[in-house]
C-alpha cells in the first residue's frame, strides 16, 4: 500500500467488516495494485485504533475472497489476480498525478491525453475497423 492506507476509523458496530470493505475498495478500484504489500495487521490495528484480532479478521476475509495472499515473513500482498492494474502501472499513475496536480492540470485533460496516446498506439485492425 502506498506508504499508509487511507482508511477511516473503523465502524464500531462491526470494525472487522468495515476494515475489510475499505481495503477491498482500495484493491478492486486499483488503488492498491497487484503485488503491493498491505501494512502489517498490527500496524493497521494501531492506525485504526482497533484490536489486532479485529484487523486480522479483516485480512482473513480478504484472503478468503482471494484478494490478498498472506505469507510468513513476506507479509500480506494484493494477489496478482485481484489487482486491476499491475503495481508498476499504478505507481506510474500516482507519479503522474503527483506531478500534474501542483501544475494545475485538469483531470479531464489528463484523461483525454492519455486516451489519445493509448488510441494512437492501436492500429485500425486492432480496433476492429
Amino acid at each position: 500500500m502506498s506508504p499508509n492506507p487511507k482508511l477511516s476509523a473503523a465502524d464500531e458496530t462491526n470494525p472487522a467488516l468495515d476494515i475489510y470493505r475499505q481495503l477491498r475498495g482500495l484493491i478492486v478500484s486499483g488503488q492498491l495494485g497487484a503485488g503491493e504489500r498491505l501494512p502489517t495487521v498490527r500496524q493497521t490495528a494501531s492506525d485504526l485504533g482497533v484490536a489486532p484480532g479485529t484487523a486480522a479478521r479483516a485480512y482473513k476475509m480478504l484472503e478468503a475472497d482471494g484478494l490478498v495472499i498472506s505469507r510468513t515473513a513476506a507479509g500480506t500482498r494484493v494477489s496478482e489476480s485481484a489487482g486491476v492494474l499491475p503495481a508498476s502501472v499504478i505507481r506510474r499513475l500516482r507519479d503522474l498525478v503527483d506531478e500534474a496536480d501542483p501544475l494545475g492540470a485538469e483531470l479531464d485533460d489528463i484523461v483525454d491525453v492519455l486516451r489519445t496516446i493509448w488510441q494512437s498506439r492501436t492500429t485500425p485492425e486492432d480496433a476492429g475497423e
